[in-house]
């Protein structure tokens, strides 16, 4: 079965207005931008929609301001499709995105700690005497190889983003990246400066790694309701004493994005949405894996190519609608019967019910969750089965709202989303009479 992962993007990202639209358009992303302000003790939204470019560029506020962006994205997009990916990852910043919609931090840890990321890393730009650079149109190898036979202490140059084939950047002291960067441009390759003045992923940045590393210790992680994927490791975190090593070691470590990129690949990912601002990740995602189908997601325009492009996807089960046929075959069972005609009883009710144990079966065997066509099967089959057994309209409403509620697919079928005041009360009725059991499903 294909896969689908949701993609976070990190600094760089960033822009005056992003979000904004997604604000004015959705309830739900401006309670999340509600809450980073308070959080914060400042307004950030005022940063992130009408401030300074420069100030937004600082990493001490690019990177709460993205986490934010993203995580609005991505609870307005779960309130649209109910959906639920099979994997997740982020690009540098973009993981702790990735880790919070995931729901291994809560947000008010993660964009905490964001911030003391961010400020621990403008520390080191401020501090100068670094560089980052990117080298397009060249082998990873041969990057690597040049690094390594100019690297030295004191005039350290690392690989610390690979991102696709044919685009790596290095990072490291200023004159060694210099030196780098001139060297692999005679080996044929384009290179340009990044606009920041610290060594981002190099050995260089260790002192703001053990600061936060010590800051990461004593919170609570989970493990993620869905793989995350690391940038240090390009699989998934195992736990949650893992995500708090890898998260410090991230900062002086290389971003691994393409092994991240074929590890999804590898395992059935055929589509991605980038949950966040711009579209650097569903760039790079076609770059690496021409197959795969890309979208991105921040603006309320997006949303109709989404919806589209990523149907067979989104109208895939999430765990809770995983049991909607079981939660079918309950009701159905669970009804008492009001009709005595063996023949209408039969194929009213019986057939029916055979028929929703069917599709449950084929579910159990292929181990997945219904699509949005079984589940509409299933209803009709028990909507038929409560009007074979006379059931009261005020209960089957109750019972129709409970199944589409407590497997949160009431976007799915609005028609049985409403729920009546007090379900009626069904009278007893002969246990022994022909044709039906007083409480449930007689079967043969």
């Amino acid at each position: 079965m294909a896969k689908w992962a949701h993609l976070y993007p990190g600094q760089g990202s960033q822009y005056v207005g992003m979000g904004k639209k997604l604000r004015d358009d959705s309830e739900t992303a401006r309670r999340v931008f509600e809450e980073a302000d308070d959080l914060l003790g400042f307004r950030l939204s005022s940063v992130i929609f009408e401030g300074d470019p420069e100030r937004l560029t600082r990493t001490d506020m690019t990177q709460p301001a993205l986490l934010t962006v993203s995580v609005a994205a991505f609870r307005v997009l779960t309130e649209r499709t109910g959906a639920e990916p099979d994997y997740a990852a982020g690009h540098s910043l973009g993981e702790w995105s990735a880790l919070a919609c995931a729901g291994a931090i809560g947000f008010s840890d993660a964009i905490r700690l964001v911030s003391l990321r961010g400020r621990l890393m403008q520390e080191a730009a401020e501090e100068g005497g670094g560089a980052m650079c990117a080298v397009l149109g060249i082998d990873r190898e041969a990057v690597e190889e040049t690094c390594r036979g100019l690297s030295a202490p004191g005039a350290e140059v690392v690989v610390s983003n690979i991102n696709s084939p044919g685009q790596t950047v290095i990072s490291g002291r200023a004159d060694a990246v210099r030196q780098a960067s001139e060297r692999l441009e005679r080996l044929g390759a384009r290179t340009a400066y990044l606009n920041v003045g610290a060594p981002f992923h190099s050995p260089l940045m260790a002192p703001a790694a053990e600061r936060l590393r010590a800051e990461l210790k004593p919170q609570a992680f989970t493990l993620p309701r869905w793989p995350v994927v690391s940038n240090v490791t390009a699989v998934p975190y195992s736990s949650p004493e893992e995500i708090v090593r890898l998260l410090a070691e991230q900062i002086v470590a290389p971003v691994r994005w393409e092994e991240t990129m074929r590890f999804l690949r590898g395992a059935g990912v055929t589509a991605v949405v980038e949950i966040g601002p711009m579209t650097v990740l569903t760039r790079l995602a076609k770059a690496i894996e021409k197959e795969m189908s890309a979208f991105s997601f921040e603006k309320p325009e997006q949303w109709t190519e989404l919806r589209e492009g990523m149907k067979p996807f989104l109208e895939r089960s999430s765990p809770a609608a995983r049991r909607f046929v079981a939660r079918c075959l309950t009701a159905a069972a669970g009804t008492r019967n009001r009709n005595w005609d063996e023949r209408a009883y039969r194929e009213g009710v019986i057939e029916p019910y055979q028929a929703i144990e069917a599709i449950q079966a084929r579910l159990d065997a292929e181990d997945r969750g219904p699509d949005i066509g079984e589940m509409a099967e299933a209803l009709s089959l028990l909507v038929r089965i409560f009007e074979t057994k006379g059931v009261p309209s005020a209960e089957r409403v109750e019972r129709l709202f409970e199944i589409v509620e407590r497997t949160g697919t009431g976007d799915r079928f609005p028609q049985y989303a409403l729920r009546v005041p007090e379900p009626a009360t069904a009278p007893a009725t002969d246990s022994a009479h022909p044709g039906g059991a007083a409480n449930g499903l007689r079967i043969g």
